[in-house]
């Protein structure tokens, strides 16, 4: 239905243009429909990776080694080393892009209807979900990353720098390719949430939340190559910009609607 109302809108627009030519229909339609026919055009939620890079702790001369004087931290490599950071990151189940707002207050300083002008912005937390083994490894992996931020034995704070680290979320195509990224940075396991169990008779597999909070992100596919690209790049692409411009206002308005 969609499709076929794209196509009479489109052959409707070109004969309004006075063109009426089913070539220029046929080539805009297939312009229109070009998403929906290309086997990787549509994002699929269901294809993601995840990367967890653990906080580098709290590393001091006074142990002779240079090694994390944090026992935990000690414990949380241990377990790196055996690869339950890969695991946790395979059996996360559920897991979301972060939002990011643009923080606003009401601008006084003008007559008629008030308007709101930005004045910063801000992250807000995300939940992780992940399935457990039998032996609770993922849950235990979350669990040691926060007492490097805290030591339950002497209930001391760990420095800030000492217990944050990055967790990457790509998007993926039918190929496994990464299409898209998203780092956060200084992030950690904030909140480790319940888990319930019970005695009857259940086929779905135990998980475990987890809620990380994150000073920022940034967008890993995009921005970071656009800051690696040489200036002679940037302007060739700022060029061609304006090209594309001005093809496109000089096509009759009612074609250019269906762009």
């Amino acid at each position: 239905m969609a499709k076929e109302f794209i196509r009479k809108t489109t052959q409707a627009a070109v004969a309004a243009a006075g063109g009426g030519t089913s070539g220029l229909a046929g080539a805009i339609l297939n312009e229109l429909l070009a998403p929906l026919r290309d086997g990787d055009g549509i994002a699929l939620p269901s294809r993601y990776e995840v990367i967890f890079s653990f906080p580098p702790g709290d590393r001091g001369a006074n142990n002779g080694s240079g090694e994390p004087k944090n026992i935990f931290h000690r414990i949380l490599m241990e377990k790196i080393g055996s690869g339950d950071d890969r695991g946790a990151s395979i059996q996360c189940n559920k897991i979301a892009f972060p939002g990011r707002n643009l923080d606003t207050i009401e601008d006084p300083n003008h007559y008629g209807p008030t308007r709101s002008v930005v004045n910063d912005f801000s992250f807000a937390p995300i939940t992780a979900s992940f399935y457990c083994h039998n032996d609770m490894r993922e849950k235990e992996v979350f669990e040691t990353w926060q007492k490097v931020a805290y030591n339950p034995q002497t209930w001391g704070i760990g420095w800030y720098d000492s217990y944050v680290g990055t967790i990457t979320i790509y998007n993926l195509d039918r190929q496994d390719n990464r299409i898209y990224g998203v780092e956060l940075i200084e992030a950690f396991p904030k909140t480790i949430t319940e888990q319930t169990l019970s005695s009857e008779a259940a086929t779905a597999p135990q998980t475990i939340d987890v809620t990380f909070s994150y000073r920022y992100w940034k967008n890993v596919s995009q921005d970071i190559a656009a800051d690696r690209k040489p200036l002679l790049n940037r302007i060739q692409s700022v060029l061609a910009n304006q090209v594309e411009r001005t093809l496109v206002n000089s096509i009759p308005k009612v074609l250019r609607k269906l762009f």
